[in-house]
């Protein structure tokens, strides 16, 4: 198993989930501090933190899993860096790639998607890298299948749900959350806005850009 997981750290987790339920995921586990969603394909989970936290309004990779120990054998085995340890009074996998960018996979609360989740919005993990090559290969070693790839770019698909990609970047860091709609993006804008969200149409109406908490942007890019 092998699902998209984003966490996204935030001091406003109402206004976050406002966005997601406008999105189209439905809440599936609501902890007060640690709350998540379902898309019609991958989860997203946000992480409560204090205003002023250097943390928020980060978005931080992630992946959930099946087995921990299985999915640490088969990483290693297909080359790259896995290790499981103990984390937060719970058992995770440390991937860490020759780029030096480091991620977890945890183990999923669930294999189902809830059924209510917007079928057509799938999460999307970006991964920015200068080694955009040894980045796709490493996400081949996880599990995730290539769908497309070029000098750049690539992007994979999950057995689970969700879409990794991978773009070129001066440095090693974690992408901000986004999604991509296999489906009516202005269909989408309007619900967006009727829910009194910010949302605007960029690169000839392929892509919506909205307006999140503390003044940040999150994209839905219209599917392949």
């Amino acid at each position: 198993m092998l699902r998209v997981r984003p966490v996204q750290f935030t001091s406003d987790v109402a206004a976050w989930k406002h966005l997601l339920v406008a999105l189209g995921l439905v809440c599936v586990e609501d902890h007060g501090d640690w709350v998540e969603f379902d898309a019609g394909s991958g989860r997203v989970a946000l992480h409560r933190v204090s205003p002023g936290s250097p943390d928020d309004g980060t978005t931080v990779f992630g992946v959930e899993v099946g087995d921990l120990a299985e999915f640490a054998r088969r990483t290693v085995a297909d080359g790259t860096r896995a290790e499981l340890f103990d984390a937060d009074r719970r058992q995770a996998v440390r991937v860490t790639a020759r780029d030096g960018f480091t991620f977890l996979a945890d183990k999923a609360s669930s294999r189902t998607t809830s059924p209510e989740a917007d079928p057509g919005l799938a999460v999307v993990g970006t991964w920015l890298t200068p080694d955009v090559p040894g980045a796709a290969q490493e996400l081949r070693n996880i599990g995730a299948r290539p769908r497309h790839a070029s000098a750049d770019l690539a992007d994979f698909s999950t057995k689970n749900g969700g879409i990794l990609l991978v773009r070129e970047s001066p440095e090693t860091a974690a992408g901000s959350l986004a999604f991509e709609y296999d489906g009516d993006l202005a269909a989408l804008e309007a619900r967006l806005t009727a829910a009194g969200l910010r949302a605007a149409f960029a690169l000839a109406g392929s892509l919506l850009t909205i307006q999140a908490p503390l003044g940040r942007t999150i994209t839905v890019a219209g599917s392949f």
